[in-house]
């Protein structure tokens, strides 16, 4: 029996260690929503802090609701948010002592960066999504006997669908890494295999993960930023919440930054934010996806049914982290939005609650 997922979001505490979106066609497969965004959308400076400004009384929005949502966020602990509206800052908000020039961690938000760093690598040629992963990180980097290990592929990894054991989540060494299925028949959120994707991208160039991710990426669209390892295990990404922006903003444009193509390979942008594999309909290659009937969340092998944020637009899809690091891309409406704070009141590890209280009150204030 399927049990409503706020229920059961307490129960994930015990595993916690530390563009366009499809929608459903009448066949169950992914198709390309009608809606899309602009295609004349503005680029901020990747030289200055220049970045042109959008009223919301001239967008129409209401300037009742708007206070409202403001005091939520301030009440759920936030730092900094952000709508842009195609491109331009509808709204920036700080608070407490958090500025435009503060950084603050994405969480698992920051799988999106990469989810789409390993694009720029198979378009490069350096890689390709569908190799063993053994290739690039060698023999016995799990403790699965070598038949299984070399079921393993980037796919995989991309998609949460290695079969080991997520129990010990962040851990990236051998006798963490332990068979429980075959590659591809589950689906677990699993930070170990995600991060060691990092390691097969440096491996792959020939160099360091973070210079190729600066020269690739960060640097081409102007963000700021650095990986840090919060627990000696994982890789976190810090920035400012506007380099979180310029990121979602990159991805609304389908790879494109300000007439430069950043990452031309369309059938992996489209594959990177529809649903992956088929145990949960509402995962891409390491993005969240709204839209889908049932979805599976972190921690729980429970299929639940409905979309992932019913309030919100059914073609969002959203780098989601711990602690409600929050960033969603709305093609339809030419939307991203950025937040970045503490913990709403939940302590998860990716969606929550507050992904759909949030969206209640956008609904509020933008329609």
């Amino acid at each position: 029996m399927k049990r409503p997922l706020l229920l059961l979001f307490p129960v994930l505490l015990l595993f916690e260690n530390c563009s366009t979106e499809p929608i459903e066609n009448a066949n169950g497969n992914d198709a390309v929503p009608n809606g899309s965004a602009s295609t004349d959308l503005y680029f901020p400076s990747s030289t200055s802090g220049e970045w042109e400004t959008l009223s919301t009384v001239e967008l129409g929005w209401n300037p009742d609701a708007e206070l409202a949502l403001r005091d939520f966020l301030d009440e759920k602990d936030t730092k900094a948010f952000i709508i842009l509206k195609d491109g331009k800052l509808a709204v920036e908000w700080y608070f407490d002592d958090h500025t435009p020039n503060t950084s603050w961690y994405w969480a698992s938000a920051g799988k999106t960066l990469t989810a789409f760093t390993v694009g720029l690598a198979q378009e490069e040629g350096i890689l390709a999504i569908s190799d063993k992963t053994s290739n690039y990180l060698g023999q016995g980097w799990t403790s699965l006997a070598s038949e299984k290990e070399d079921l393993i592929t980037i796919w995989h990894q991309m998609t949460m669908t290695t079969g080991m054991n997520s129990l010990q989540f962040d851990c990236v060494t051998p006798n963490c890494l332990e068979y429980v299925a075959d590659a591809g028949t589950r689906w677990r959120y699993h930070n170990g295999p995600y991060t060691l994707l990092q390691d097969v991208v440096a491996n792959a160039s020939g160099g360091e993960w973070t210079d190729y991710f600066n020269q690739k990426l960060r640097d081409r669209i102007g963000m700021d930023g650095f990986w840090f390892s919060t627990n000696d295990l994982n890789n976190v990404y810090f920035s400012t919440a506007r380099s979180m922006a310029r990121f979602g903003l990159l991805n609304l444009s389908k790879g494109i930054w300000d007439g430069e193509v950043i990452l031309a390979d369309e059938t992996y942008l489209d594959e990177m934010k529809n649903t992956s594999q088929d145990f949960n309909k509402a995962y891409g290659y390491l993005w969240w996806l709204n839209g889908k009937s049932t979805y599976l969340a972190p921690g729980l092998p429970i299929e639940f049914d409905g979309e992932l944020i019913p309030n919100a637009p059914t073609d969002t899809y959203a780098g989601l982290g711990k602690n409600d690091q929050k960033l969603y891309i709305v093609p339809s409406l030419g939307l991203v939005i950025v937040r970045m704070g503490e913990d709403a009141g939940e302590n998860l590890l990716g969606p929550s609650s507050f992904d759909n209280a949030l969206w209640e009150k956008l609904n509020a204030f933008i329609n």
